[in-house]
């Protein structure tokens, strides 16, 4: 295993960051300086959108920036708030998805990361399977769209939102059924949906195999993976708490050598310090603790 190592940027702007964000300029700095192959983007003012960088042009030169720091783009995260692909109609859904779709292809960017929008909740039968249909429908259109422009989508799946069960996200990957759509496997979050079951509704659903176990489960079907610990807890009773790696519940030499076939096709790692005050500091020393979990999972 020889994977490219990207940080996502969203965790300085998130969070302890919020009030006052990096620059995507600071970060592309931080991120050469550190050691990183490359960055993950944002998709959330300031840093870069469709609007900030509304014509090709000038996402060529974004690209260039990027390039002269000796980095790549291992992904694009954006806003997807205004249209939750559950409960919305699906045309309002892929018109937002289009803008993010080009953006994504001016920049040469091959991974599109989706989530469900919606939190979790515990509903009748009926509606639930009728917003499940629909969330495989606009996917699998989005997907299609995806596929034409040799771009594939990531889905992620957390404790904060709709479909957190081991068996839902299989499910789901499934009914879409489109090769240019797998889902993105956080370690973090596969802790908490697949151990903990943190925020799922009805009979909680754990696997006693822990985070191999939920891999395995979805074998063939990971696209794309974020790498950060979990000490087992939610941050403010929402998602997944971003532990520093070596400080959570996570054996990172072990997982990584049960379920290497499936990582190894991967190009990309992205290290994930979302809502992290000390994403600077820990994300220095993310690098050697990966490398070095790598050469032991060898």
């Amino acid at each position: 295993m020889n994977p490219k190592l990207s940080i996502g940027s969203w965790a300085f702007a998130f969070g302890p960051f919020a009030a006052s964000p990096w620059s995507f300029e600071r970060i592309l700095a931080y991120a050469a300086e550190a050691g990183y192959d490359g960055v993950e983007i944002n998709g959330f003012s300031p840093h870069p959108t469709p609007d900030s960088y509304p014509s090709r042009e000038s996402r060529v030169a974004l690209l260039e920036e990027i390039r002269s720091h000796g980095l790549g783009i291992s992904g694009y995260a954006p806003d997807f708030t205004a249209a939750p692909p559950d409960r919305c109609e699906p045309e309002r859904y892929l018109a937002l998805f289009r803008r993010y779709l080009a953006f994504a292809a001016d920049l040469g960017i091959g991974t599109l990361r989706v989530d469900t929008v919606s939190p979790p909740a515990e509903l009748p039968e009926a509606e639930y399977e009728a917003n499940f249909a629909r969330l495989a429908g606009t996917w699998r259109a989005s997907a299609e769209l995806a596929a034409a422009m040799g771009i594939r989508i990531a889905w992620e799946f957390e404790p904060g939102f709709w479909l957190n069960k081991p068996s839902e996200v299989r499910r789901l990957v499934d009914a879409v059924g489109h090769p240019a759509f797998g889902v993105l496997f956080d370690t973090s979050h596969a802790y908490m949906c697949g151990v903990v079951g943190a925020r799922q509704t009805g009979e909680p659903e754990t696997l006693a195999g822990g985070i191999v176990a939920f891999a395995k489960l979805l074998e063939g079907r990971i696209v794309h993976f974020h790498l950060i610990d979990s000490d087992g807890s939610l941050h403010d009773e929402e998602t997944s708490t971003h532990a520093a790696f070596g400080a959570g519940k996570i054996d990172f030499a072990a997982f990584l050598r049960a379920v290497k076939p499936n990582l190894t096709v991967l190009p990309w790692w992205c290290v994930d310090f979302c809502f992290n005050a000390e994403a600077e500091a820990w994300g220095r020393e993310a690098i050697p603790f990966i490398r070095e979990a790598i050469k032991e999972a060898e």
